[in-house]
């Protein structure tokens, strides 16, 4: 089948789960601030403590070395780490489609990350992210700090790339009109238990 299986899954906080998520497919997930959904994909990015049972394409997670998982597991956080002082130090091979779709020109990449606004950091940390082709997409509200045009351009892109890669995605967003527009189920943490949300 592949994708991302997860069964008896845990993570200090948070109940064991059981989840998975197809190729091709994204889930949506919320849920009141503070009830884990930052800490579930983070251990699902295998950066913070886990217990379980995790599989990628059928593999093991302990069949996996742990930067391959990263790589094929990429999480976007909220807030963008970024280790060298130009844009274009973090995108050697340049990715001028994704930039392109997210209303950048190829001179963003001579620009100071000094510079950058959060909106423009967090466009540029997801075309960094889709660089290493992830099979999972772990996207911790990724347009939480931009205006509508932004939204719909990463909306598309996002769009684009699933289509094109088969990745499977799960995607925090506290906008029912995007959940809605994006996803194909809705997923919700309440009382530190991962449930799935009922829609009218």
């Amino acid at each position: 089948m592949g994708g991302l299986e997860l069964h008896q899954f845990k993570s200090p906080g948070l109940s064991a789960i059981d989840l998975t998520l197809s190729p091709g497919e994204c889930v949506s997930l919320t849920g009141p601030s503070g009830c884990g959904k930052t800490r579930l994909l983070r251990a699902i990015a295998d950066l913070d403590p886990n217990e379980g049972t995790a599989t990628l394409d059928e593999i093991p997670r302990s069949e996996i070395p742990p930067t391959d998982w990263r790589s094929q597991v990429g999480y976007l956080p909220t807030e963008s780490h970024w280790w060298a002082s130009r844009v274009g130090h973090h995108f050697p091979d340049g990715e001028e489609k994704a930039f392109t779709t997210l209303g950048f020109s190829m001179e963003c990449l001579e620009w100071e990350v000094t510079r950058l606004s959060s909106g423009e950091r967090q466009r540029l940390a997801l075309v960094r992210l889709l660089a290493h082709s992830p099979r999972i997409l772990l996207l911790d509200e990724p347009t939480a700090n931009l205006d509508q045009e932004n939204i719909s351009r990463v909306e598309s892109l996002i769009s684009q790339f699933i289509e094109e890669q088969g990745a499977a995605v799960l995607w925090v967003s506290h906008d029912p009109a995007q959940r809605k527009r994006v996803a194909q189920r809705h997923m919700k943490i309440e009382n530190g238990k991962l449930e799935t949300e009922a829609w009218n």
